[in-house]
C-alpha cells in the first residue's frame, strides 16, 4: 500500500470512529444505547490508534468487574 493510501485510510477511520463516538456521547444525555455505541466507536478507532485501544480495554475490564457483582 502506498503511503498516501495508508494516510487516507487512517483519516477515514478517524472520521468514522469519532463520528460514532460523538453519537454515543450524545446518547448519554438523550435516550439511547450509549453503553453500546461508545465502545463501538472506540473499537473502530482502536484499529488505528493505541490510545483508543487502551480506553476500550479499560471499558472491557470495568464491564467484566460489573458482571461479577
Amino acid at each position: 500500500m502506498s503511503k498516501t493510501l495508508k494516510q487516507l485510510k487512517r483519516i477515514f477511520i478517524a472520521i468514522a470512529g469519532f463520528t460514532i463516538l460523538l453519537i454515543g456521547v450524545l446518547l448519554v444525555v438523550t435516550p439511547g444505547p450509549a453503553i453500546l455505541v461508545i465502545p463501538a466507536g472506540l473499537a473502530v478507532l482502536a484499529t488505528e490508534f493505541v490510545w483508543a485501544e487502551n480506553l476500550l480495554n479499560k471499558f472491557k475490564s470495568k464491564l467484566k468487574r460489573t458482571k461479577q457483582i
